[in-house]
């Protein structure tokens, strides 16, 4: 659970805190922390509606239909295990692939995931 910079902030375009992820995915928000801490979701500390406290948040994105997307998980598994910090995983899934078309999130949503995961599997080599 890592800070983002501006740049990685301005690709996210919604976030969600644990107890909205939690609401959304129907489950407690005890559930949410374990997604996590399983790294099955990624998570970062944003400032809060205060201005001042950091909250725990996930980007929307990740949640649709009341369960995580389909294929983010083994997404997040291959880059994960490719070396990426969750805020290298957070840019890459969000930034705009013309060749895709969108981004690799927007494809997952829109059930793609095997070329995400193929493209997610190139970046090892």
């Amino acid at each position: 659970m890592t800070q983002i910079d501006a740049k990685t902030e301005a690709l996210v375009p919604a976030w969600l805190t644990l107890p909205d992820a939690a609401e959304k995915l129907g489950v407690e928000v005890t559930r949410v922390r374990q997604l996590v801490k399983e790294g099955q979701l990624i998570a970062v500390r944003r400032v809060g509606e205060d201005g001042e406290s950091k909250v725990l948040q996930v980007p929307a994105d990740f949640i649709g239909d009341g369960k995580v997307v389909k294929g983010l998980v083994g997404t997040i598994t291959l880059l994960k295990d490719d070396g990426f910090s969750d805020e290298e995983m957070l840019e890459w899934l969000f930034t705009e692939d013309e060749s895709l078309p969108g981004s690799p999130v927007r494809a997952l949503r829109e059930n793609r995931g095997t070329e995400v995961k193929r493209r997610a599997q190139a970046l090892a080599v």
